[in-house]
């Protein structure tokens, strides 16, 4: 599940640079198998900012630890080592 967080933040970060108050839909992620517990954990930690809205709920990166995400990416997924700025 590790990789899946990985892949979850990579697209979050380098596909889409949601970062601090730029967020995306939460649906936008549902081809992630364990999105909910992934969120779950994420949060927890303070990696991932949470925005509820009346329609929907918002996703994206906190800023505070951007240099423990870009790692935590970097590690479960080499191949995109120096991808993300």
């Amino acid at each position: 599940m590790e990789k899946e967080k990985a892949q979850l933040m990579f697209k979050l970060a380098f596909s889409k640079r949601n970062w601090g108050a730029k967020y995306d839909r939460l649906e936008h992620f549902k081809r992630f198998q364990n999105l909910d517990k992934i969120i779950k954990e994420l949060n927890k930690v303070r990696w991932l900012l949470i925005t509820k809205k009346p329609n929907y709920t918002g996703i994206s990166l906190n800023t505070q630890f951007k240099k423990e995400i870009i790692e935590f990416i970097e590690l479960h997924m080499p191949g995109v080592r120096g991808w993300i700025k």
